[in-house]
């Protein structure tokens, strides 16, 4: 049997371009309760952009040595796509949707870690993505502007080297304060430019909210880092 085709790079399962999904996703939810509730609803859009996608939460991923999960994996016939979410929250309350639906959101507080774990959703899915007809995603939506805004001038902080704001360019070895956490350090194989794009816009303070997609292309299999294990 020959060898399935390269997936295109930038859509989900080979067939339903981001900007689509995000804008069936952005008609009916402009506003999530949980990641959870985030991606129960993506999957819900994929399925109604492209209804030849099949769609499975929290998969397992085989053959990782340790017990890992995939938040979703696209399924269509011109190839794959595994996507991991992550929803960053400021304190925000309000009515959105239709139907309307009630919303409390409660603020996490913690942007740079945010950033680290961004980072580390990128690197799990250039290794789960180590075959030609499956691509990955990372998708980050909040009403955290510190996320994709540039960092004021003064002294670095911790997660200098991890910042996502709009225009970023990453690649290669970053290090968290310098070096001084080993288990926060993150590689990646490829570069990445950042660009953040508008999602929602809701009435109060931090009611603006902003989306960020970073695809990684297939590419031969890596080990798992040990600070990941």
């Amino acid at each position: 049997m020959p060898p399935p085709p390269p997936v295109c790079p930038e859509t989900i399962a080979g067939g339903a371009a981001l900007d689509e999904v995000l804008a069936c996703l952005r008609a009916r939810r402009p506003v999530f309760h949980s990641e959870a509730d985030l991606q129960h609803g993506f999957a819900l859009a994929v399925g109604e952009v492209a209804p030849e996608v099949r769609c499975r939460l929290e998969l397992p991923v085989r053959g990782s040595g340790a017990s890992e999960y995939l938040d979703l994996l696209c399924l269509g016939p011109a190839g794959r796509t595994a996507i991991e979410f992550k929803y960053v929250t400021r304190k925000w309350s309000g009515t959105a949707g239709t139907p309307p639906e009630e919303y409390a959101l409660r603020g996490h507080n913690a942007p740079d870690l945010a950033r680290r774990d961004f980072l580390r959703d990128v690197g799990r899915l250039e290794r789960f993505c180590d075959r030609e007809d499956q691509n990955g995603l990372a998708l980050l939506i909040t009403n955290e502007a510190a996320l994709w805004r540039p960092r004021q001038r003064g002294t670095p902080t911790r997660d200098e080297e991890f910042r996502i704001h709009h225009g970023r360019e990453l690649s290669g070895t970053l290090l968290w304060a310098g070096g001084s956490f080993p288990g926060n350090t993150r590689v990646l194989r490829g570069a990445y430019t950042l660009a953040w794009r508008p999602y929602s816009r809701l009435e109060g303070a931090s009611g603006e909210f902003r989306c960020l997609a970073v695809f990684v292309t297939p590419g031969p299999a890596r080990p798992r880092p040990p600070h990941e294990a």
